[in-house]
């Protein structure tokens, strides 16, 4: 049994620094310091790609701190980190490849969202290159590590992120989540991920990875910031093909939930992480109604994405640059790149038909639970342990997650703790597409946070942002 594990050590939540600066015991400009100072201290951890300097950050915050109303602003002076997949104007976009950056020219309207509505932008993390991978260790620069210890690997590709709100060094981040990105770092971090109901937020500004798939996602350290940052970043954007409205809000009643056949369940060998999740079954079911169902349909779904045709969607964005610098791709991301080549148009359409009966199966499944509850990952590797064999580790990582997008599912994944050898592990709440606010709803419970029934739009209204960006030209 091991004991050499650490965790992660969450920082104020958005509330707090909130407080703070409302009442002037802080304010943007101390909040910017302390982080800039935090981020120093720590150096080069793999967490950050890229900062803002500290007299810019602290300038920025200056900044906020001038705006008419600024203390009203929902997110005044709050920092935030963003993937460096997604585009903030004036910084480069690298996707971990120093071969591809570019420096931005807009900021994607998600993040300008946030920015509008007082949050401090701090900087780009560090993901697995081209968003491809779950597991952290894909890149050119330094490889991140779990804040557990062990030399545990700390998922991907949304590493960076993970590990920002995890360290304690910002309380929320931006990530990307097409295929588990933003929830298998998060549950090997400790913190929450979610993954919205794709085209909830605008994917303008993101370098895609699977266009049809991607999502923007949040990490962050409990459901509250989940909360006040989607009040923020979702809203209808007729730039994005994919854009949707908001699904209801939970109205309050019993949340049915929906639990594999323990038969159904893998571990890959793990029994402290099989009993783990197990005995939170059982918890489960104690205060909350339960009905089994089966997983092979979710499962069969999963399958499609990396061994059917949507590996070659990746060629859409990034073709050219495989046929003309291979050799700047990182060889485990261009093995996966040059995979697409080999399907054809038969072989989609034989995957689209085949995935629209899963999704047929699945949706019948709905109409006798609310939420499906599975652990986020089976089980967890040393850096190592993928570096050795990083297609099959990669493969185990995303068991429970790569299924999400393709049956357009939504997902959050929250901390549980550790199992007895001190790996961290996780559930994941899966809902129907635009059932968000239900499956936050039962993650609340879950972590034992208040949470009101919130029946009425969010507080923050797309007019009301877009009034201080205005104020700002």
């Amino acid at each position: 049994m091991s004991t050499n594990f650490l965790g992660p050590a969450i920082g104020p939540s958005v509330s707090e620094i909130l407080a703070s600066h409302a009442s002037g015991t802080g304010s943007p400009t101390k909040t910017a310091a302390r982080v800039a100072d935090t981020i120093a201290a720590r150096g080069d951890d793999g967490t950050w790609l890229s900062t803002v300097p500290r007299d810019e950050l602290i300038a920025a915050a200056e900044e906020i701190e001038r705006r008419p109303g600024a203390r009203t602003l929902p997110l005044y002076g709050v920092p935030f980190g963003v993937k460096d997949s997604i585009d903030v104007a004036g910084y480069p976009t690298t996707l971990s490849c120093p071969d591809y950056s570019y420096v931005a020219a807009a900021t994607a309207p998600a993040v300008q969202r946030l920015i509008d509505a007082g949050a401090l932008y701090v900087g780009k993390t560090n993901l697995d290159q081209f968003a491809t991978g779950l597991n952290g260790t894909r890149t050119p620069h330094t490889i991140p590590r779990s804040v557990y210890g062990n030399e545990t690997i700390s998922g991907g590709s949304s590493s960076g992120s993970a590990l920002a709100v995890a360290l304690g060094e910002v309380p929320f981040a931006v990530a990307t989540d097409t295929a588990g990105s933003g929830r298998v770092p998060a549950a090997l971090n400790g913190v929450v991920g979610f993954k919205p109901s794709r085209g909830l937020i605008s994917t303008v500004g993101l370098v895609p990875a699977c266009k049809s798939l991607d999502c923007l996602s949040v990490m962050a350290g409990s459901i509250d910031d989940v909360d006040r940052v989607l009040d923020i970043m979702i809203g209808r954007d007729d730039g994005d093909p994919w854009s949707r409205d908001r699904g209801p809000r939970f109205a309050g009643g019993e949340i049915r939930v929906g639990l594999p056949l323990e038969s159904e369940l893998e571990f890959f060998g793990n029994d402290d992480m099989r009993d783990a999740h197990l005995a939170f079954r059982e918890q489960l079911a104690r205060t909350h109604t339960t009905v089994e169902v089966s997983l092979e349909p979710f499962l069969a779904a999963g399958e499609l994405l990396y061994q059917g045709p949507w590996v070659a969607e990746r060629l859409v964005e990034f073709g050219d640059f495989l046929a003309q610098q291979p050799e700047s791709i990182h060889p485990v991301v261009r093995q996966i790149f040059e995979g697409g080549h080999k399907y054809t148009a038969v072989d989609a359409f034989a995957a689209l038909q085949k995935l629209q009966e899963l999704k047929a199966c699945v949706g019948r499944l709905w109409q006798q639970m609310d939420v499906l509850v599975v652990p986020t990952i089976g089980t967890t590797f040393t850096v190592d342990e993928v570096l050795a064999a990083p297609i099959d580790c990669n493969t185990m990582l995303g068991h429970y997650t790569h299924f999400g997008n393709l049956l357009d599912l939504l997902g959050v994944a929250i901390p549980l703790g550790v199992t007895a050898a001190g790996s961290p592990y996780s559930a994941m709440l899966l809902g129907n597409a635009l059932t968000d606010d239900t499956v936050l709803q039962l993650a609340a419970q879950l972590l034992d946070e208040p949470r009101p029934i919130r029946t009425s739009q969010p507080a923050v209204s797309p007019s009301t942002v877009d009034s201080h960006a205005q104020e700002r030209l």
